[in-house]
């Protein structure tokens, strides 16, 4: 009996260092709304539609996260995110499990290094921007092609630097992983940030490349705006740079308001180039209560034509936190182009014989982390 009992100590003892040494946490969201749109296209002209949306604000995912304590201020780290649509059940990507995020790696004075699939510096930036307000309101028409809402590098390698005084810093790298030719698909990023109290600055920079195996997820829709002549005709091949993307901004906290500002460039060298302006504001009428707006306008320049396509999209919320991890919000939206410039909250509006569309959207929702 008293074998038993000093053995059971033992590996009661065992257990909880190894529990202190290491630890695993799931977490997630869940998000949804129901949005009203107008002027979406139909078989006889235009309609509105009513619809429930998972990831409103923020996608709806499943995640496993842990740390390994190996000593000497090293850590192993691993994150693994699943993105699903609750309406519907279905995976956020079909056939891909860790779609959000698939990574393992060391943490420690030195910074952080992961490898896998993961998001750039841009994505981290988002937080100084209306993504962090309004989610997928803004990145249909606005932040999906600045990377500011979130794009995954595959295959890669990304170093985040420790914070020195308010300072972290950025890098990432995406193998093509193309046999013969070292550059076809190939990807890297860079960028830096500024906090201190409640000011914050941002700057970073992507760069992707053509492959038959891109590491950047957002390649082959940047690609697939063009057909494949007018690739050809611009001297595009396996290698070619196909985008490029700067953005720059900031924030800061004024009493109860949080405002913000930013300038994003995607280019396609030859072919396209894309500016996006943004200024908003959260206002906090009371702790649980918050008042959004925000202004995006996106010019376009298109080679080899005169039009100058733009668009203007207006956004005004209210999001009341009912405790620290459930939301109710609810969202209004007015978007406009013009000369041909896509307008779409959540799905791309009709264009008139002028080259010219408009659409109006209306979202409620709930919002859980755990």
């Amino acid at each position: 009996m008293k074998k038993s009992l000093i053995a059971l100590a033992v590996l009661g003892a065992i257990a909880g260092a190894a529990q202190a040494q290491s630890s695993v946490t799931i977490y997630g969201i869940v998000d949804t709304g129901i949005t009203y749109s107008n002027h979406l296209p139909t078989a006889t002209g235009t309609g509105s539609k009513f619809s429930m949306n998972s990831g409103v604000i923020q996608g709806s995912r499943l995640g496993f996260k842990g740390t390994e304590d190996l000593g000497n201020g090293l850590k192993a780290v691993f994150q693994l995110e699943n993105g699903f649509k609750n309406d519907t059940g279905a995976e956020g990507v079909s056939g891909t499990l860790f779609n959000r995020k698939s990574v393992v790696g060391l943490s420690g004075g030195f910074g952080t290094v992961l490898l896998g699939r993961q998001t750039d510096f841009l994505d981290d930036a988002g937080d100084m921007t209306a993504v962090k307000d309004f989610g997928s309101i803004v990145g249909n028409s606005v932040h999906n092609f600045d990377r500011l809402e979130g794009n995954r590098v595959q295959n890669s390698v990304r170093y985040n630097s420790p914070d020195v005084a308010g300072f972290t810093g950025s890098a990432i790298y995406g193998f093509g992983e193309q046999a013969g030719k070292t550059s076809g698909g190939q990807s890297f990023g860079l960028g830096g940030m500024y906090k201190n109290g409640g000011l914050g600055l941002y700057a970073g920079y992507f760069q992707a490349k053509l492959g038959a195996t891109p590491s950047d997820t957002l390649t082959g829709s940047i690609a697939g705006l063009f057909t494949p002549a007018q690739l050809a005709a611009a001297g595009f091949t396996d290698g070619s740079t196909i985008s490029k993307t700067f953005s720059m901004g900031g924030s800061f906290q004024a009493g109860p308001a949080r405002l913000y500002g930013n300038w994003s460039r995607v280019k396609v060298p030859s072919l396209f180039k894309q500016d996006v302006f943004e200024i908003g504001t959260d206002y906090a009428v009371t702790a649980p209560l918050h008042l959004l707006a925000a202004v995006e306008h996106v010019r376009y320049t298109i080679e080899g034509t005169s039009t100058k396509p733009k668009m203007t999209q207006v956004n005004l919320g209210a999001d009341y936190f009912m405790s620290k991890r459930t939301d109710l919000y609810s969202f209004v939206s007015y978007g406009k182009g013009k000369n041909g410039a896509p307008t779409g909250i959540w799905d791309t509006a009709a264009q008139d014989s002028n080259g010219g569309s408009n659409q109006t959207s209306v979202s409620v929702g709930i919002r859980h982390k755990f």
